[in-house]
């Protein structure tokens, strides 16, 4: 004999006599749309490569973005500003020739992305600086002068 009863997550499940629990088809399909995604499926497929990890710091006079990005050259990086939106992205293509006797194969990659940042009043847009190294993308954005925080001091009263 079997009777339905409430699981723990609120499913249905019909219980046995020997008072095992099996979950209903209906419970099984709500449980398999209620997962997340995997992590395949949120990936990139357009760009092939998945969005690089950004480090900011501040300092009284700078913001410093630094991006990872290795096996890229410097040629493939574009670095933009409009409208205080620091935009960054890459392509790359990548091409490798294989020949051995008759068998020939040629392999291609193309490869990008474009992170954008909402960049604050205080930013001296002048001075903005990117330097590419070891991997490395390294963007410099120097604070205006006025919005450099002045050490604290003492006020005498006269």
């Amino acid at each position: 004999m079997s009777n339905l009863v409430a699981t723990k997550n609120g499913s249905v499940a019909k219980s046995n006599s020997n008072g095992l629990t099996f979950p209903m088809w209906s419970s099984w399909i709500d449980e398999m749309f209620n997962k997340e995604i995997p992590t395949v499926f949120t990936s990139n497929f357009n760009t092939g490569i998945t969005l690089p990890k950004v480090n900011i710091r501040e300092t009284k006079d700078s913001y410093y973005v630094e991006m990872a990005v290795p096996g890229l050259k410097k040629s493939d990086f574009m670095v933009d500003l409009d409208n205080k939106i620091l935009s960054i992205s890459a392509d790359a293509k990548t091409e490798a020739h294989e020949n051995e006797g008759n068998l020939i194969r040629k392999e291609f990659g193309y490869s990008s992305f474009k992170r954008s940042f909402s960049l604050p009043e205080t930013v001296n847009e002048d001075k903005i600086k990117a330097e590419y190294r070891d991997g490395i993308l390294s963007i410099h954005l120097p604070k205006l002068e006025e919005a450099i925080q002045k050490p604290a001091r003492t006020i005498k009263i006269a």
